[in-house]
């Protein structure tokens, strides 16, 4: 980009493109919170609304499950509508649900309108992390995909803040005005000019680029645009032509497949090859080491997980700052990952969560009775002690600098984006579910010494695997990326003590050095 348009401009105008997302991020984040607030209401509550422990566990974890279904939807929305449009559709189930919540006069239909809020997130995920993965610059793709990380914490911060101040119904209510917000908002974002290119609307493009790159002249942004132009044309080329060898050109005898035969195809030629599954499966590992490394779990039983720890004050005040240490982890998350990058931030996160899982576990074995149990108030010690809210916020502050949705954003090459960031998701959230749903099983069996043991151990194997294979993707184009995974390195790791140990053929290194000199 030439000089005549300034850094300032660059990033003023994707941060204002992003406003309509982070808005989206925000209701993303109160819809995954609520049931924390929500839960102690109702749990075997004297009137009104009640549920058992039982129900408990499964309401706390039921968003979890709707939400694959959601990311089902979500990829064919995205590549049908475009990312625009799928942010503004996305928002109507949200609508719905926080309507039922707000008006919910049996069990079932709060747990029929938290399903909706699951489904509606599972929904969301797709355009939000493909939005921002492509209107961003390789320089500030980072720090923007982090950013927006703080606007979902945002949003867990206000459902837990809501939840405290108000009744539950009342904070459903309010929760109601962020997605209609939002559906504002994105009249206003411009399409990515990678998505318009993919339907052949080429000035359009172009015109967004111009915005997106601080309102430039389209001389300005002329090798970027010839970039995108080039890298359209091979992710539009028959895969099927191109993977048996023949002619490139389109149209070809593949365009004529029916649906089925084109689903097969596309999950043989498209998802099925190096640079789509190898990312998919380092993406998935990720999500559930970084899930079962200890808060997750325990997230929507939080109030009373703290009660069961017996920390000094009030279990609410405790998780409304517990919101805040969220934003605040997610800002120094994006400066960390400009000044240290990537890689280096996701092993140091999760060995720091590996040790203060431990630390509680050894805590709740020498200090909390056998007898207590996260699920059952009437179990709880005396509320006197400071040590666990201390073990607490750190592993909430360690946790939050995980960026597992950040990787999500730009590990995939275009042509299998929306199918492998929606299946990503999907995955995501099932181990979402099995985490917060075998918490109370785990508890149950193991007491939470034992369960928080059970934690540290799984983030340990994390943190092992993730040093072999996580590569640095920060400061590479997606073009980079995309090639980085193509090639034919096998531990996609690179530092000194992982190449000494390691047999590396000429083969490896020579894709190794002609990935980096780019």
């Amino acid at each position: 980009m030439e000089k005549s348009t300034s850094r300032t401009k660059v990033v003023l105008s994707q941060v204002i493109a992003c406003l309509s997302l982070d808005c989206l991020l925000i209701g993303l984040g109160m819809s995954i919170s609520i049931v924390t607030m929500v839960i102690p209401a109702v749990l075997e509550a004297p009137e009104g609304l009640s549920i058992t422990k039982e129900q408990a566990s499964w309401f706390g974890s039921m968003a979890f499950l709707f939400q694959p279904m959601g990311s089902i939807f979500s990829a064919p929305l995205l590549d049908y509508f475009g990312r625009k449009k799928a942010l503004f559709v996305v928002n109507i189930p949200h609508v719905v649900a926080w309507i039922m919540i707000h008006n919910a006069w049996n069990v079932p239909t709060l747990f029929i309108g938290n399903a909706l809020l699951g489904f509606g997130t599972g929904v969301m995920e797709a355009p939000s992390i493909t939005y921002v993965g492509e209107i961003s610059d390789p320089l500030i793709r980072g720090l923007l995909t982090t950013m927006t990380n703080s606007f979902t914490s945002l949003g867990i911060f206000m459902a837990y803040f809501l939840g405290s101040m108000l009744p539950w119904r009342q904070a459903a209510l309010a929760a109601l005005s962020i997605p209609l917000a939002t559906m504002f908002f994105v009249l206003f974002v411009p399409e990515t000019p990678v998505w318009l290119l993919s339907k052949g609307r080429q000035k359009e493009a172009l015109r967004s680029l111009c915005r997106l790159r601080g309102w430039a002249n389209p001389e300005d942004v002329k090798e970027e645009f010839d970039q995108l132009l080039n890298y359209n044309e091979v992710v539009h080329q028959c895969v099927i032509c191109v993977r048996e060898g023949k002619s490139q050109s389109r149209p070809c005898e593949h365009d004529n497949l029916n649906i089925f035969k084109k689903c097969f195809q596309n999950l043989k030629y498209v998802f099925f090859v190096r640079e789509t599954l190898r990312p998919f499966i380092l993406v998935i590992a990720y999500f559930f080491f970084h899930t079962m490394s200890g808060h997750i779990p325990v997230r929507s039983n939080m109030v009373n997980f703290c009660g069961a720890l017996g920390m000094k004050y009030d279990s609410k005040a405790i998780v409304v700052v517990v919101g805040a240490l969220f934003i605040v982890m997610n800002l120094i998350t994006a400066v960390a990952v400009k000044v240290i990058g990537k890689r280096k931030l996701v092993l140091g996160s999760m060995l720091a969560t590996t040790s203060c899982s431990l630390s509680i576990s050894i805590y709740a074995a020498l200090y909390i009775p056998d007898h207590v149990f996260s699920y059952e108030p009437a179990t709880f010690p005396e509320p006197t002690d400071f040590m666990p809210i201390v073990l607490f916020f750190l592993l909430v502050c360690f946790s939050s600098l995980g960026i597992p949705w950040v990787l999500l954003s730009e590990v995939f090459p275009f042509r299998s984006r929306g199918m492998a960031t929606s299946m990503s998701a999907a995955v995501a959230y099932i181990v979402f579910f099995l985490s917060s749903k075998t918490n109370y099983n785990i508890e149950a069996s193991i007491h939470l010494s034992g369960t928080f043991a059970f934690y540290a151990a799984v983030g340990l194997i994390g943190t092992v695997y993730l040093y072999f294979f996580l590569p640095e993707t920060e400061k590479k184009t997606l073009q980079e990326i995309e090639a980085f995974y193509k090639g034919n390195t096998r531990i996609f790791a690179d530092d000194f003590f992982i190449n000494s140990f390691r047999k590396k053929s000429s083969t490896d290194i020579k894709e190794r050095e002609r990935v980096l000199a780019k």
